[in-house]
């Protein structure tokens, strides 16, 4: 019997998981794309992953409540892994902004980039005032010997009236979309 009830546990653990409270919700980020075209100083660019804050790391979507305390639930996931996601939307936004090529590290091809992306990232979620902010600093590094350049950024988007996580999700995008341009603006030139 003892060797039996174990057994029985871990064959019901599934059935008493899914009982227990209700469907787990996974957001996509909408792919935007950017209307206007940024001259470049370089042909190829090799995007980093992004260095996210521990909180923005995980797949539950964060949110600043009153008093500063940040937030989450179980039950709201990002559909992709928020650092991949993140250096992906970046790397094609990059990509669509220049007539560079542009891609996410490892560096497919056999010639090196001439310039490295590195993006850290301090503070990424929605806030309590219905915005989605993004703060942190990038690195431009060019592999030519050219001096390399950083920048801090500040930067937000409105989260539409009760639009809810999928609002937050558009938010986010439009803030990624802006890294894009200000890094390809005033680093990559």
């Amino acid at each position: 019997m003892t060797k039996f009830f174990p057994t029985v546990l871990i064959a019901l653990l599934p059935i008493l998981t899914a009982c227990g409270g209700g469907e787990i919700l996974r957001y996509p980020v909408p792919a935007i794309e950017p209307e206007e075209r940024v001259n470049v100083g370089f042909r190829t660019i090799e995007v980093r992953e992004v260095a996210l804050p521990r909180y923005a790391e995980e797949e539950e979507i964060f949110q600043r409540i009153e008093g500063g305390a940040l937030t989450s639930t179980a039950k709201t996931l990002w559909a992709d892994d928020p650092a991949r996601s993140v250096t992906l939307a970046l790397a094609r936004h990059l990509g669509t902004l220049s007539t560079a090529t542009v891609a996410s590290e490892p560096w497919p091809f056999e010639e090196r980039p001439s310039v490295r992306v590195e993006v850290r990232v301090e503070d990424m979620l929605a806030d309590s005032d219905g915005r989605f902010r993004m703060t942190g600093q990038y690195f431009v590094a060019p592999t030519d010997g050219r001096r390399g350049r950083d920048g801090r950024f500040d930067l937000s988007a409105p989260i539409a009236p009760d639009s809810g996580i999928a609002g937050t999700a558009d938010a986010r995008a439009a803030v990624v979309l802006d890294l894009a341009r200000q890094i390809a603006r005033d680093g990559l030139r």
